[in-house]
């Protein structure tokens, strides 16, 4: 075979060889799956709630398009519904007590809160969207687990008990709000 020749199989080889792995690349970065919610079998959609929550994003970030949301809730015991998108993400629920303020978080928690002081600290909120809430009647403890995104999945917050704003009242049923 002359050298000619060589150089010029080479050549080939190394474009089929470029040719291929760029094509490799191009199905790695197609167009991702659509966008999907997950929803909790039995839970209900919750159409106020969800709009008045993109609403709250618009009054916060007036610039930017609100994300992809949509709150449900159920019946169902809080703990249940929280691995239930645990075990659909593919994570394990990490314990309050368990988190290490210098490791890396994890991508599943549960966590503890006051609806009385949540309520408050959205207060200014409220008022901007002229919503008649009476803040005075959140009260209460609740537990809540936090899921961390996935690809085409949202991030998912679970909690029990919840304060609805639009009724000023503590609904003591499992809240699910999912956002991108």
């Amino acid at each position: 075979m002359s050298r000619y020749t060589r150089i010029l199989l080479s050549a080939l080889l190394l474009l089929t060889v470029v040719f291929v792995a760029c094509k490799g690349g191009e199905e790695e970065l197609a167009e991702p799956e659509a966008f999907s919610f997950v929803v909790y079998p039995g839970a209900r959609y919750l159409g106020q709630l969800t709009e008045n929550t993109k609403a709250a994003h618009k009054v916060i970030n007036p610039a930017a398009e609100p994300p992809p949301t949509a709150i449900y809730d159920t019946e169902a015991p809080m703990e249940q519904v929280a691995e239930y998108y645990a075990k659909q993400y593919g994570y394990q629920i990490v314990p309050e007590a368990n988190l290490n303020l210098d490791a890396a978080k994890p991508p599943a928690k549960w966590r503890t809160g006051d609806l009385a002081a949540d309520t408050k600290a959205i207060e200014p909120i409220i008022k901007q969207m002229n919503l008649p809430t009476d803040v005075s009647k959140a009260a209460g403890a609740y537990k809540a687990a936090d899921i961390e995104p996935r690809p085409n999945r949202p991030r998912v917050t679970v909690q029990r008990p919840y304060f609805d704003v639009l009724t000023s009242q503590v609904v003591d049923r499992t809240l699910i709000l999912m956002s991108r």
